[in-house]
């Protein structure tokens, strides 16, 4: 039977606001079909299920099994053309090409003259918005219907149209190019994650140097910038250059502060843009400078004239809440976290079909860490079984590898020897299916694994020589990412100097503030 999450138009009914779905009935019966009509009947019908069950659509009798698939093909065809009507979803880029269907209609009917009256004022709206694919396909109109109707207005015409046509195809071009560098990155990033050494990093260097198409930065549009900074963004989180990720992701924001109206027709690379930014930050402890760009996009994003629907509510969701975390890491302020939790708990649920698995386990991960930093082991421990018990988590070794290692230690905390050694067990048969491992896993988990033969009394000498054994990776170019996901310094300062840990990155981050 078909999953819930797997029916595509049950998901796209359920997505539906109170106000699109009273549109919808109001754009059928302008239709003039009969109010009775099978799909406006199975419009209602799924509106009022749960879950999606075959067998009560087709116990209904409103269609027989032969006829479903058709019916709802047209039912989810109905859907879209009704929310393309509503207000809210007419952005720049839909009336550009809502004109463009117009003018191409006109055309058709032989109509030239206000045909090229209407692509001659949508040009000049696409290439002010950028959107020069959009541009480039209005520019191949114009000149298709100059061959069959010579307007004599302008005594150039065609050469006009030649260049303009030359020199849109030229931008695209450089946006492909980039587009595809920044892809590529991005998916390296995702398969094989950050350079573990030099080789890697020497293949990562080839690569990026080999494809960044040769530019001139002042002859760029928005677009080119924006898919040039992010190949440069991606490049830096693979080789680990945090204050490079800093400076490109900072240009990508800016970006969009200089052309403020990009930021209403791409709300989602301005978001995207804030949040690595703010990664950018949280790697290099710039704690002052993190709290101010979160400010600032929590007040650009409740503003009235920032674009609003699912995803970017989502997005918005998901953004803010981290970023609100990772403040309360730089700062060691745990204790005042925890009220994130139940507002985290409450949008995963609101917005689980809109946010990956993925990105639900980082917020269990980072929940479970500010548990911990506040002393609730059990609580910490809870949510990072979430995350090790998950079979559909395909990606990301690194983040089920820190689980287990912060299982462990949390396991340790809170006394639980029996529950140690079966985690011990259940860490190493994982640990053998990965390929690589960072220098501080191996060390935590031999020092984990041999806590069983410390006597009392040698405990604060084995910790000392774990902490000294650690620090040397502390600014290792390939090894030092591990403290971001979790600080094992910080556990072992408070151990040595009889503090809880949340006091000991307190005084770390008083200590370093700027």
């Amino acid at each position: 039977m078909t999953n819930a999450n797997k029916d595509a138009l049950f998901v796209l009914v359920k997505s539906l606001s109170k106000s699109e779905k009273r549109q919808f009935k109001l754009y059928v019966g302008r239709l003039g079909v009969n109010t009775d009509a099978k799909f406006l009947a199975l419009f209602n019908l799924l509106d009022k299920m749960k879950r999606y069950e075959e067998k009560i659509i087709l116990a209904s009798g409103i269609v027989k099994k032969a006829q479903l698939s058709n019916l709802k093909a047209h039912l989810y065809k109905q859907i879209l053309v009704s929310l393309r009507l509503n207000p809210v979803n007419q952005n720049i880029r839909v009336q550009i090409r809502e004109q463009l269907d117009f003018a191409t209609i006109l055309y058709q009917k032989g109509l030239y003259k206000q045909s090229l009256k209407i692509l001659d004022k949508v040009k000049s709206t696409a290439i002010d918005n950028e959107e020069k694919n959009i541009a480039y396909e209005i520019v191949e109109l114009e000149k298709i219907i100059e061959t069959q109707y010579i307007t004599r207005s302008i005594p150039d015409r065609a050469d006009e149209l030649a260049l303009q046509a030359k020199k849109l195809s030229e931008h695209n071009v450089m946006t492909s190019k980039l587009s595809n560098l920044s892809l590529q990155l991005y998916s390296m990033m995702l398969k094989v994650g950050y350079v573990r050494s030099n080789d890697d990093l020497q293949n990562v260097k080839q690569y990026f140097e080999s494809h960044l198409p040769k530019y001139d930065i002042n002859e760029l549009g928005f677009r080119e910038k924006l898919w040039l900074y992010k190949a440069h963004l991606w490049y830096s989180f693979l080789i680990q250059d945090f204050l490079s990720c800093y400076k490109y992701s900072s240009k990508w924001v800016d970006l969009f502060y200089e052309h403020k109206e990009m930021i209403q027709l791409n709300p989602v690379f301005f978001l995207k843009g804030n949040h690595y930014l703010l990664e950018s930050l949280f790697y290099v402890k710039y704690a002052s400078q993190f709290e101010l760009v979160l400010a600032n996009l929590e007040n650009t994003v409740t503003q009235k004239d920032f674009p609003s629907n699912d995803n970017i509510s989502s997005l918005s969701f998901l953004y803010i809440n981290s970023n609100k975390l990772n403040l309360h890491f730089l700062k060691g302020t745990f204790d005042k976290g925890l009220y994130l939790v139940r507002i985290i708990e409450y949008g995963i649920n609101k917005h689980r079909d809109r946010i990956d698995e993925h990105h639900i386990m980082i917020f269990y991960y980072k929940i479970a860490c500010l548990y911990f930093g506040v002393g609730d082991n059990k609580n910490c421990i809870a949510y990072l079984k979430k995350i090790i018990t998950n079979k559909n988590l395909k990606m990301r070794e690194d983040l089920m590898c820190f689980a287990r290692v912060l299982s462990l230690v949390a396991h340790y905390e809170a006394g639980m020897d029996y529950h140690l050694e079966v985690q011990l067990k259940s860490t190493y048969k994982f640990l053998l299916k990965m390929n690589d491992l960072h220098a501080v896993q191996k060390e935590m988990i031999t020092f984990l694994r041999n806590l069983g033969s410390i006597y009392p009394n040698e405990l604060r000498a084995e910790f000392q020589k774990l902490y000294d054994r650690l620090k040397k990776y502390e600014d290792h170019p390939y090894e030092k990412r591990a403290f971001l996901y979790l600080d094992i310094l910080s556990w072992l300062e408070s151990h040595l100097e009889n503090k809880p840990v949340s006091q000991v990155i307190r005084e770390k981050a008083m200590a370093s503030i700027r």
